[in-house]
């Protein structure tokens, strides 16, 4: 059975959405086998988001993910990686269609800028294994 990480970013723990995408991957299924609330911190945003350090929009995304409290969990099932990217939605919460999260509660960038895209997810089995381990600790190195 593969894992994958998943994260319920600033906006959604604020905008009360918790429990509504803990309840779609109940719903579809998928065991919740990790799960913690808690303050992203500067060091653990570097090595999660290690391929985009150098992009212009970096430290607005590090401001961003460090707003408030993250959501953050490890959920197993069959192809769990490609059915939690499908349930999210496409990165821009514009091009999400209704009925993924991104789709039904995202917000699209304003005037002042900023994606506010509620969740994150693994995009691999191989980025599943790295980003358990960033965030829950070297002992989660089997994720598949």
């Amino acid at each position: 059975m593969e894992k994958t990480l998943f994260i319920i970013k600033p906006d959604g723990v604020k905008r009360g959405l918790v429990g509504e995408v803990i309840k779609r991957i109940e719903r579809r299924g998928f065991i919740i086998e990790k799960l913690d609330m808690r303050m992203a911190t500067q060091e653990l945003l570097e090595q999660h988001y290690e391929a985009l350090i150098k992009k212009p929009f970096f430290p607005e995304l590090k401001d961003y993910m460090t707003s408030g409290p993250i959501v953050i969990g490890v959920i197993s099932g069959n192809r769990v990686v490609s059915s939690w990217r499908t349930m999210m939605g496409v990165t821009n919460p514009k091009d999400a269609l209704p009925g993924t999260i991104r789709g039904d509660f995202a917000q699209a960038p304003g005037e002042e800028g900023g994606i506010f895209n509620i969740v994150h997810g693994s995009d691999s089995t191989e980025a599943a294994k790295r980003e358990i381990a960033i965030w829950f600790g070297q002992s989660n190195k089997s994720t598949k």
